[in-house]
């Protein structure tokens, strides 16, 4: 089953790479004077249409008018806050906390066919993360957060898929972790709700966007943390963090930047599909494994790594897994275990709608009755 995948590796790291086309043989192609311009948004849906149609079959269509839809969200408790209170606050709208209660229900049901509860090392979750996110087919809207009682913002919306990476990373006390990519601020926020974090390093390469991620934990999280030495804000090249940081970090978290599809078919503004943008966006891939390969490096002998995108692309996310694993283990001699996250789609299925055959690593896909996503993830230990 790895092969096809392999293969297909080896021929996108053969389109990206950085080859030189003799001057006699470049042509600029006058698109502007020969083609009318369309707006970044019709181009990303008619990319989506040529590749997803292919990638996803019959399912694209349900997929397509899900992602033209309204997203749906979800209200993860800042328990920073007066986290009780906010809790039934929430409850009092009919929302559910879809963490625990799909925890809860895991505890009291083993899984058919086996005589005890499963051991809780198979389907260890980041503990204390508690996302409200209203049922099925309900399509009610959170109301605005507001300043609570301790100084601090009750709740963060999010899209309820984005936690799954978080959840899926199973933090444990006394964990030095990395989110390489972290702005805008909400996989960082919900990595230090766990209170797991003896240190969190949360970087991003774009210092606007660390700004956004600086505001975010401003409005959040109290002074005392933000300014001791349990967080560290930088905006460092995240493909260089093995060099700089090498065999450090017990977890890391490395949400790449990709297409962003659901954003790329309602926003002009950064809109990757923009034409002065083309280049940028076939670079992707390269990118990604440059910075999934670096997390890897980062991470202690044991640890482990969550790779994560907002995109529905295979080229960015099971090829980009594939093709990390293959390369540090031929430049690097290092070996890296793909974890199985069967339980885990299990564990959540009541809440969102997953994949049925993503090879590696596990997919959101978005469903009108459950409209979150899209969110690709993928944990991995580093063995050696």
């Amino acid at each position: 089953m790895a092969a096809p995948i392999l293969r297909g590796v080896r021929k996108l790291l053969k389109h990206v790479e950085f080859a030189t086309v003799p001057r006699r043989h470049r042509h600029k192609k006058k698109w502007a004077a020969t083609e009318p311009k369309f707006p970044a948004v019709r181009l990303a849906l008619q990319n989506f249409d040529m590749t997803y149609s292919m990638q996803f079959g019959d399912l694209w269509p349900s997929i397509r008018v899900s992602l033209l839809s309204e997203q749906k969200y979800g209200a993860l408790v800042n328990n920073f806050a007066a986290c009780d209170h906010v809790s039934a606050k929430l409850k009092q709208l009919n929302a559910r906390d879809f963490v625990n209660e799909a925890i809860s229900y895991w505890e009291l049901e083993p899984e058919s066919g086996q005589s005890g509860a499963p051991s809780p090392a198979s389907w260890a979750c980041s503990p204390n993360l508690r996302c409200f996110t209203f049922a099925r087919g309900d399509v009610s809207r959170f109301p605005p957060a507001r300043l609570g009682s301790l100084g601090v913002m009750d709740y963060y919306l999010m899209d309820a898929a984005s936690l799954l990476p978080v959840l899926a990373l199973g933090l444990q006390p006394g964990d030095i972790v990395l989110d390489l990519c972290a702005a805008p601020g909400g996989k960082t926020l919900a990595l230090l709700q766990t209170g797991c974090c003896r240190n969190l390093a949360a970087n991003d390469l774009s210092t606007s966007r660390t700004g956004r991620l600086q505001k975010v934990l401003h409005s959040y999280v109290p002074q005392e943390i933000r300014d001791g030495n349990q967080v560290r804000v930088t905006s460092w090249d995240g493909r260089k963090w093995g060099e700089l940081e090498g065999d450090t970090y017990d977890r890391v978290l490395v949400d790449v930047p990709c297409t962003t599809d659901r954003h790329s078919l309602h926003e002009e503004e950064n809109n990757i599909f923009q034409r002065s943008r083309k280049k940028e966006r076939q670079m992707l891939p390269l990118l990604q494994v440059q910075l999934l390969a670096a997390g890897l490096l980062a991470t202690k002998p044991g640890g482990h790594v969550v790779y994560s995108t907002c995109s529905l692309s295979q080229l960015q996310n099971e090829y980009v897994v594939q093709g990390t694993i293959e390369l540090l283990a031929n430049q690097y001699s290092i070996e890296v275990q793909v974890e199985d996250l069967a339980h885990f789609r299990r564990l959540f299925m009541d809440t969102f709608c997953f994949f049925p055959s993503c090879q590696v690593g596990e997919l959101v896909i978005p469903n009108l009755m459950a409209n979150f996503g899209p969110m690709y993830f993928c944990k991995m230990r580093r063995l050696t």
